[in-house]
């Protein structure tokens, strides 16, 4: 029951090369602002096939003539303002995992993403943690990709007016008054996936906005190329969806939204029946990450301290005190965003405590 990723695939996988897909997102392909367990699949795959797919940001109407070409036109055009709903994010998908039942993992390895366009744009929004501190005021800040020094910085600002509520909503910014902004300022880039996740076992659709032990908006910067994300499955097939890309984001999302930026994202799809695991788990070559959310902060981190709990006892072997010992010693625990209806927290804990420690003598 490791949840250290193999090499090696199950023997079925092994006995033939792994497919190659490439998933566009087109009006066929692509759903806007929910997960659901009854949506027709975009692609089937087998477990250790590779998808490459287009995960288109919501915000491109920020800078359309930046951030949208003929392909992202037709998408806006193809899926009407009321059937995005109830959230906002525009995912890609689902995917369909041949053998996945409830009780399994989707081992998600992201292989790599890259920028669709050179912009991305942040807005500071109704919903961001300062909006009364502002006047109640919304500003988009278009920021221009440097993919050489992997850097952003700003390209012009400018205020929005009214108030931001249709998801894709289109600024018409050529005709905004823009102003210069972050001179002299460079923001690391580091492309990751805002909302990704399975499909919930409920009827009907389920907001893309909050995260929850589906996956979906967790709005963690971490998820990102050599990152590995286990999702619970929760129906058959998984129905396992992408979207909300970003280049760059802080941990809490202050203003209430990243650099948001859509992204072609590669990655590979295992089907896990080995373990189980109770909410969306994030490898990185240095550490186990784990995801705790409500509606208070402070049960959100209680839930982050029982799933490391967990994740440190059922799946490292060690007894709930000397688990309770180390994440107080060697785990950091931080806010993930306080913009998502629900907040977020997230723990991490080094791989090499444990992948390089050696029994101690009796």
């Amino acid at each position: 029951m490791s949840l250290l990723k193999t090499d090696d695939l199950t023997e079925a996988d092994r006995r033939q090369p792994n497919e190659f897909y490439n998933l566009k997102a087109t009006v066929e392909n692509c759903h806007w602002g929910y997960f659901s367990a009854t949506k027709s699949p975009a692609i089937k795959v087998k477990s250790g096939d590779i998808v490459h797919a287009e995960a288109i940001t919501h915000h491109a109407g920020d800078a359309p003539d930046l951030m949208m070409d003929d392909g992202l036109k037709a998408l806006w055009a193809g899926i009407p303002e009321e059937d995005r709903n109830p959230g906002v994010h525009l995912m890609t998908g689902p995917i369909f995992v041949e053998g996945a039942q409830p009780g399994d993992m989707l081992e998600v390895r992201y292989l790599s993403m890259r920028p669709r366009f050179s912009y991305g744009s942040n807005l500071a929004a109704n919903w961001g943690h300062l909006y009364k501190e502002f006047g109640e005021k919304e500003r988009v800040t278009i920021y221009r990709l440097d993919m050489a020094s992997m850097q952003a910085h700003g390209h012009y600002a400018y205020d929005f007016n009214g108030k931001y509520e249709i998801p894709g909503t289109v600024t018409h910014c050529a005709e905004c008054d823009r102003h210069k902004t972050l001179n002299g300022v460079r923001v690391p880039v580091r492309p990751h996936l805002g909302t990704a996740g399975v499909a919930p076992d409920v009827s009907g659709r389920v907001s893309t906005i909050p995260p929850g032990k589906h996956g979906g908006n967790i709005d963690n910067w971490r998820i990102g190329a050599g990152a590995t994300m286990y999702y619970p499955v929760q129906v058959e097939g998984g129905l396992f969806s992408i979207g909300d890309p970003h280049v760059s984001q802080g941990d809490g999302e202050i203003s209430g939204t990243a650099i948001e930026a859509s992204l072609d994202v590669t990655m590979q799809i295992i089907l896990r029946k080995d373990f189980a695991f109770n909410s969306p788990l994030l490898e990185t070559p240095d550490y186990f990450i784990v995801h705790g959310f409500d509606e208070d902060l402070n049960q959100a981190m209680k839930n982050a301290s029982l799933e490391m709990l967990d994740l440190l006892g059922e799946h490292r072997g060690l007894s709930r005190d000397d688990a309770y010992s180390l994440m107080s010693v060697a785990s950091d625990f931080t806010v993930t965003q306080v913009v998502d209806t629900v907040q977020g927290v997230h723990a991490k804990i080094p791989r090499s405590v444990m992948d390089k420690g050696e029994p101690d003598d009796a």
